[in-house]
């Protein structure tokens, strides 16, 4: 047993190397079969050697296409910040791709976020949101049109709590979110050049403003591979 957890270390080491030597993100690392042939190990030293490297965010797997090397991770903090201010405070340049701009119903589900009507329209802006110009998540926004006239046409790839506030006066003081595990649909996964069915994160999110008014409604979908979530947690007094 200590023989094969030398052997998968070894491994692991190797692959390692390999990574640090330049592969791009999203290659494709030989299969378990090809690896145990190559290094004469088992299929599951091979096995444990790649399980390290995944719950290390070195590496991801794709049921059925194999395992990828995976693109450097961003860390998001649980404070209330934009996509944009995110970006630019790791030095990476924030951008938005307009996917769709509509007026739509409310209905029961989106009224009870927003405080209004399920008869009232709402705004709904979905965007394809990047860092250097790659993809990173898909957003979807929707909002009030009686707090923000006009705002369905002036949307691009700007920040828009940036507009809100510099254009509505609107500045976002709090917000409730919930953050959980999720998988990309082909149709994401194609939007965010990532493989279907990759891990991914699903964070909906209700902004107030310092009247405690619901300002923005907003379901946001994160590759996996390129987030984690980090959180402070302080023990009750």
């Amino acid at each position: 047993m200590a023989e094969q957890h030398t052997k998968s270390e070894r491994l692991r080491r190797h692959l390692v190397d390999v990574i640090d030597q330049g592969l791009e993100p999203h290659s494709k690392l030989p299969t378990e079969r090809d690896l145990a042939v190559e290094f004469e190990v088992s299929r599951l030293t091979v096995r444990r050697a790649l399980d390290r490297l995944e719950h290390e965010g070195l590496v991801y797997r794709v049921q059925g296409a194999g395992t990828f090397v995976a693109a450097p991770r961003i860390t998001k903090s649980v404070e209330l910040t934009s996509f944009s201010e995110d970006m630019r405070t790791r030095g990476l340049e924030p951008g938005s791709s307009v996917l769709v701009t509509e007026t739509i119903p409310a209905g029961a589900r989106l009224g009870a976020k927003l405080r209004v009507s399920p008869s009232d329209d709402v705004f709904h802006i979905r965007r394809a949101r990047t860092a250097d110009g790659e993809p990173m998540a898909l957003e979807d926004s929707y909002l009030n049109p009686r707090l923000f006239p006009g705002l369905i046409d002036n949307v691009g790839g700007e920040s828009l709590y940036r507009i809100l506030e510099t254009e509505y006066g609107m500045r976002i003081e709090w917000a409730e979110q919930s953050v959980h595990a999720s998988v990309l649909e082909p149709e994401q996964a194609e939007l965010l050049d990532a493989p279907p069915f990759s891990p991914a994160f699903f964070v909906s999110r209700t902004s107030y403003d310092a009247q405690d008014r619901a300002v923005e409604y907003a379901e946001s979908t994160y590759r996996g591979d390129r987030y984690h979530y980090e959180f402070k947690i302080h023990r009750s007094r």
